[in-house]
C-alpha cells in the first residue's frame, strides 16, 4: 500500500472516489493473476475484506441500493445508521473490529414473500445492513477472481453483461442452424443449492480459511420466517443477499463447463460440421442465472436426450429440473426467455425466414397489470402530476428493455392501452367536468396527456435499435483498467 494512501475508514467514506480507485486497482491485480494461472488458489484475502477502502466502497453500494430503506431483523436501516451517534464511521469501525476479532456472526435473514406472476409466492431473504456490507466486501474480493473462470455463455448477474446479450447469442446461433431448443427451468435454485457443493467449488480458487469461514457463515445464517420462527436450512442461498447471485453462478458453472467442453471438443467449426454430417449433434448453452436454454444443431431426439445429462450435472450441486416447465421446442414454435418471445417466421413481404425477438405475452400482460394498478379508481386522490411521472417512468423503463427487439407493434399497443387507462382515470378524478374541459387542461397536443410540463412517455416514440452480439468481447471493469494501463 502506498504510504500516502489514507487508511482511516472515516477518510475513505468521505473520499469515495479515492476508495473506489484503490479497490479497482487491487481488483485488477486479482483479476490479472487469476487469468494468468487458472489453477491458482488465493491464500491471503482476508485483509482485503476488512480493508478500509473495500468497506467504504461496500457501504456506498449498500447505501445506493433500492433496499437501503429496508431493515433486517435488527430493524436498522442505512438512514438510522447515518443518524446514529457514531455515524457511518463508527458503524464500520465496530464492524471491522468484530470481523478481525472473529466475533462477528451474520444474523438470520428476514423472510419476505412476494407474489409471482403465476400466483405463487417467491421467498426473499433480507439481511441486516451490517451483513449486507460484509457480503458486499466479499463480493468485491471474490468476483474478479471467479470472473476469469466463468463461461462466455453465462450472462446473469455478471459485470458488463445484460439480458440482451443472451438474447442475441440465441439469435446468432439460431441463424447458424441451431433450431431445436431445450428450454430448462431449475426448480427452486436459490432454495435447494447445495452448501457443500458451493463451498467445494469456492475452495478450488480460495485457500484463505478466514474468507471461506465468512462465506460458509452466510450460507448457514438461517431464515427468520414471517411467523417469527427461525429456520436453519441445510441448503440454499437466500434470494435477496448481495453474495447469493455470485455463489449461484459459481455452482451453476458446472453446467457451463460441461457444454463448453462439448463445444471445444470439436475444435474448429469445420470439425463440428463433419461431426453433424456423421449423425452427431452440437450444442450451445445460453444461461442467465438459473434460467437457461440449450440450442441444438441436430434432431429433436438429440435435444430430448439432454434430459439425463443435465439432471446428472445439476444433481452434483443439489439442484433439479422443474419437470412441468422444462420442454423441447422447435425454433419455429417459439419460446419465451427473459421476457422475450424468440421465434423464427417468415419476414413480412418476402420469402425470407428470420429469427425475431419481441415482448412475450407474459411481459405485455405484466406491464398492463402495473399500468392498471396505478390508474385504478382508488388512486384518483393522488395528483395528476405524481401519477403522470410514475406511469411515465414505468412505461419508459419497459420500452428501454425491449427496444432491442422487433417491438414496435407492442409499443403501439401499450401506448393505446395507457391512453385509455389514463383518460378513464382523469374522468374519474374530475366527475363534474365535461370531457372538453379535461382535454383543454391535460391535452394541449395530440397523444398522451401532460400537466406542469410532465408528459406521460409515449411508447411509440421509442426507437428500435438492434443490440449487437458481443460474444467474448464483453469488457469487465478490470479488463478495461488493464487496457488503460497497457495504453499508458
Amino acid at each position: 500500500m502506498p504510504e500516502d494512501t489514507p487508511v482511516n475508514i472515516g477518510v475513505m467514506v468521505a473520499m469515495p472516489f479515492t476508495a473506489g480507485q484503490r479497490v479497482l486497482g487491487i481488483q485488477t491485480k486479482l483479476h490479472r493473476w487469476a487469468a494468468a494461472d487458472a489453477g491458482r488458489r488465493f491464500d491471503d484475502l482476508f485483509n482485503l475484506v476488512v480493508d478500509p477502502a473495500f468497506m467504504a466502497v461496500a457501504w456506498e453500494r449498500v447505501r445506493e441500493n433500492k433496499g437501503a430503506r429496508t431493515a433486517g431483523i435488527d430493524k436498522r436501516t442505512v438512514r438510522s445508521i447515518e443518524a446514529s451517534a457514531g455515524g457511518v464511521e463508527g458503524f464500520l469501525e465496530e464492524l471491522r473490529s468484530q470481523i478481525k476479532a472473529r466475533t462477528w456472526r451474520p444474523l438470520p435473514v428476514r423472510q419476505r414473500r412476494i407474489p409471482k406472476a403465476n400466483g405463487k409466492l417467491r421467498s426473499l431473504g433480507i439481511p441486516t445492513v451490517a451483513d449486507r456490507v460484509v457480503q458486499a466486501c466479499l463480493k468485491l474480493v471474490l468476483e474478479p477472481i471467479f470472473e476469469t473462470d466463468f463461461s462466455s455463455s453465462s450472462y446473469g448477474f455478471r459485470p458488463g453483461r445484460r439480458a440482451q446479450d443472451a438474447v442475441e447469442d440465441i439469435r446468432l446461433h439460431a441463424h447458424l442452424g441451431y433450431e431445436w431448443v431445450f428450454e430448462g427451468d431449475i426448480a427452486a435454485c436459490f432454495d435447494e443449492i447445495s452448501h457443500h457443493a458451493v463451498m467445494e467449488r469456492v475452495r478450488e480458487r480460495i485457500g484463505d480459511k478466514r474468507v471461506l469461514a465468512l462465506v460458509k457463515a452466510f450460507l448457514k445464517a438461517g431464515v427468520m420466517e414471517e411467523t417469527g420462527e427461525r429456520k436453519d436450512p441445510s441448503s440454499g442461498a437466500p434470494q435477496g443477499g448481495i453474495l447469493s447471485p455470485l455463489l449461484a453462478n459459481i455452482a451453476l458453472s458446472a453446467l457451463d463447463e460441461h457444454f463448453e467442453r462439448e463445444w471445444n471438443r470439436h475444435g474448429a467449426e469445420w470439425n463440428r460440421r463433419r461431426y453433424r454430417q456423421r449423425g452427431g449433434a452440437t450444442y450451445r448453452l445460453v444461461r442467465y442465472a438459473d434460467d437457461f436454454v440449450v440450442l441444438v444443431y441436430g434432431s429433436r431426439e438429440h435435444a430430448a436426450a439432454l434430459w439425463g445429462d443435465i439432471e446428472k450435472i445439476l444433481d452434483t450441486v443439489g439442484l433439479r429440473l422443474a419437470v412441468e416447465k422444462t420442454q423441447v421446442r422447435h425454433l419455429d414454435e417459439g419460446f419465451d426467455f427473459l421476457g422475450f418471445r424468440i421465434q423464427r417466421h417468415r419476414q413480412w413481404g418476402s420469402d425470407r425466414w428470420l429469427v425475431y425477438s419481441y415482448p412475450s405475452k407474459k411481459a405485455e400482460a405484466a406491464i398492463r397489470r402495473k399500468v392498471k394498478e396505478v390508474t385504478k379508481y382508488q388512486t384518483v386522490g393522488q395528483s395528476a402530476h405524481d401519477m403522470f411521472r410514475r406511469i411515465g417512468q414505468m412505461v419508459r423503463g419497459w420500452c428501454l428493455y425491449f427496444r432491442h427487439g422487433a417491438s414496435k407493434t407492442s409499443f403501439l399497443a401499450l401506448g393505446n392501452y395507457v391512453w385509455h387507462r389514463v383518460w378513464t382515470w382523469l374522468r374519474n378524478k374530475h366527475p363534474g367536468r365535461h370531457w372538453k374541459w379535461i382535454r383543454r387542461k391535460y391535452y394541449p397536443q395530440r397523444g398522451l396527456p401532460e400537466i406542469d410540463g410532465i408528459r406521460i412517455y409515449s411508447p411509440a416514440k421509442m426507437a428500435i435499435k438492434r443490440h449487437q452480439y458481443r460474444g467474448h468481447k464483453i469488457p469487465t471493469p478490470w479488463s478495461r483498467q488493464l487496457a488503460r494501463e497497457a495504453a499508458v
